[in-house]
């Protein structure tokens, strides 16, 4: 019986390592996608090597009974382990944060006070500084902003890392369908070129130099739209959940 185990057991593993060399093709293909929309300081091979991991983590744990391909359910698993890394090793000094949360303190209250969307020289001149500052503060907010929304899909948890002001437990009340819905409308409440930005980042998966051929800026500057947008977003999201 024992031998019979083994046998088993070596031939379950040639399986594993056989669709890891099988599907190693998808590491490299989710790689290529995700590090066209991060840092240019992430490198492409670290990617593939986090995402090698959680291939070999799908290979030991996907069951067919759950009904997902192995290909779908891998994909998920790869991109999550590949974006778990990044986040371990977060490139953003201190100072990038503490910008965003006081760019998002600030739009939460010209927002309030004012009823309407807060305008960019608004937010420069209440921070005490020219616009070519604050649009530094943006460009460097850009890379991290990005990389946080990216779990929207998998329930937004991370969009309210930064937070300003955040509450101890403040997601405990909170679904995750309840959130997507709150995300959802707060997108569509955005400014229409902010709106328009992670439209074509999010659901059509432009990168950013593709969406300032479509809309007519540069690269940079549709860095700076997407980061504002993120920010405005936080704002507003955590209000409406601390409310």
């Amino acid at each position: 019986m024992s031998l019979i185990l083994k046998k088993a057991d070596i031939y379950s593993q040639y399986q594993q390592q056989d669709t890891v060399v099988k599907h190693a093709p998808l590491v490299k293909r989710i790689a290529y996608h995700l590090k066209s929309r991060l840092p240019a300081n992430i490198h492409l091979d670290d990617l593939i090597q986090a995402g090698m991991i959680g291939l070999l983590e799908a290979a030991n744990n996907y069951d067919a009974a759950q009904g997902a391909s192995f290909e779908t359910y891998a994909s998920i698993r790869v991109r999550g382990a590949m974006l778990d890394d990044v986040r371990k090793n977060d490139w953003a000094p201190r100072s990038v944060h503490r910008n965003s949360r006081r760019v998002a303190e600030v739009v939460r209250k010209i927002e309030n006070e004012k009823g309407r969307d807060a305008r960019d020289s608004e937010i420069a001149e209440a921070l005490d500084i020219d616009m070519s500052e604050y649009n530094r503060i943006l460009q460097d907010a850009s890379g991290h902003k990005i990389l946080s929304f990216e779990d929207i899909g998998s329930g937004g948890e991370s969009l309210l890392d930064n937070f300003p002001n955040p509450q101890s437990g403040l997601l405990d009340n909170v679904q995750k369908d309840d959130l997507k819905t709150l995300v959802a409308n707060a997108i569509a409440g955005l400014p229409e070129r902010e709106r328009l930005v992670m439209a074509l980042y999010y659901d059509k998966e432009l990168n950013l130099r593709e969406i300032g051929a479509v809309i007519g800026v540069s690269e940079s500057r549709v860095s700076q739209i997407h980061s504002q947008a993120v920010i405005r977003l936080q704002a507003r999201l955590s209000q409406t959940i601390n409310e």
